[in-house]
């Protein structure tokens, strides 16, 4: 049988069968309307709000701080926009990262359009926003500071606390979208300052179609969804109880798991790491250098490098061809081509970006996985670079 070896949980995981094992009642027996005054509504009520706080608990969170949403899209969109224009009588300017997520990163437009500024901080070779830099940033009219808690992409750690700190002593509101780190690493929203917190369900072992934005106690945001009023008034819809119960009981078992599971994949991490930049002339690790036992910099579940003279997408499709499921930050199915402007971001050429590969891992990654990548990675890079359009003075020693 061919071979099926997934490592692309960064893009989303496998719903945890425990995780479907909660969801499976209110699908059927307990599928009221939690607007409903009736048994059937009310029963699904105590299930929301005891899942509100399930993955309250998560992050050192009020219940009544935890606003579910749709997605993390939908979460940052709020984010940004609720505050924007709850606040735009104190100030019209937002700062965030250049290596946002491109719901950030479009949102941030979007609000350009109507008259708001906004200041996009750069990051060094690694991807780190430096606290002085957002410091120095801040203006008079600044209102909301947006910078990612791990990048989706090269699986840097931001310094959150340090930034949360500058923002609370600035008076100004501070927002992390911490999807890719949300179960992953240890978070605590008072700890860290944060005010405004993203995070979603299918990146942790939960069902697509729940998220959730942490809203800290008396920060004003306005919604950008109106109808019935649920989610405390600001997120209108009717609520999705069998993905946000399933959500809350992917954040019991993160919780738990988090720190054996953690020293697990850093493991991992490092031997996938350790095993390319040695076996693969002109490979190059993008983010932070990978610290055994340390993953304060970098997530322990990413890995992301460039290689000379490869195409990203040829070798996603080679890998996919003998059973390995891989990504790229080369985003071909844009009509313009262009590559992750994360990369670019941190420094690397078009070309550079072009020839990226992410290899992300999870809670079924195996040993004898990495073993196997490590082992049809090299002839793969090696047959790509026979056919490769490029050229330089390197080539013919790779």
């Amino acid at each position: 049988m061919r071979k099926k070896i997934y490592l692309d949980y960064a893009a989303t995981t496998p719903v945890d069968p425990r995780v479907t094992r909660a969801m499976l009642p209110y699908f059927t027996k307990k599928f009221g309307n939690t607007m409903s005054l009736h048994n059937f509504g009310q029963e699904a009520k105590l299930a929301l709000e005891e899942s509100r706080g399930g993955v309250a608990s998560l992050i050192g969170a009020k219940a009544s701080e935890i606003i579910f949403t749709s997605s993390a899209t939908e979460s940052n969109n709020l984010a940004l926009k609720g505050v924007a224009f709850a606040n735009k009588n104190k100030g019209n300017h937002i700062i965030i990262s250049s290596i946002e997520h491109p719901c950030i990163m479009e949102s941030a437009k979007w609000l350009e359009r109507q008259g708001f500024k906004i200041t996009r901080l750069p990051v060094n070779k690694y991807g780190q926003v430096f606290p002085k830099d957002v410091k120095r940033a801040i203006k008079k009219d600044t209102i909301l500071v947006s910078v990612i808690h791990a990048s989706n992409e090269i699986g840097t750690i931001q310094p959150i606390e340090e930034i949360g700190k500058i923002c609370r002593e600035s008076g100004i509101y501070f927002h992390t979208d911490a999807v890719q780190s949300f179960g992953k690493i240890p978070i605590e929203v008072n700890k860290m300052n944060i005010d405004l917190l993203s995070a979603s369900s299918h990146k942790m072992y939960g069902p697509k179609g729940a998220a959730c934005l942490y809203v800290r106690e008396g920060t004003k945001i306005e919604p950008i969804l109106h109808g019935g009023g649920q989610e405390m008034g600001l997120r209108s819809s009717t609520v999705n109880v069998p993905a946000i119960v399933g959500m809350a009981q992917a954040c019991r078992i993160a919780k738990k798991e988090m720190k054996k599971e953690g020293t697990r994949l850093t493991k991992l991490r490092d031997k996938l790491i350790k095993g390319v930049l040695l076996t693969i002339p002109g490979s190059h690790l993008n983010g932070p250098p990978a610290q055994a036992g340390h993953p304060r910099n970098r997530l322990p579940n990413n890995a992301n490098f460039w290689f000379e003279f490869v195409e990203g997408e040829s070798m996603v499709i080679q890998l996919d061809l003998l059973g390995v499921a891989a990504s790229t930050g080369s985003a071909c199915s844009s009509a313009k081509l262009e590559p992750s402007h994360i990369l670019l971001a941190i420094g690397l050429r078009h070309e550079q970006a072009h020839g990226s590969l992410r290899l992300s891992l999870g809670r079924w990654t195996k040993k004898s996985e990495i073993n196997y990548l490590l082992k049809v990675l090299p002839p793969i890079i090696k047959n790509l670079r026979k056919i490769s359009p490029f050229k330089g003075k390197r080539y013919k020693n790779l």
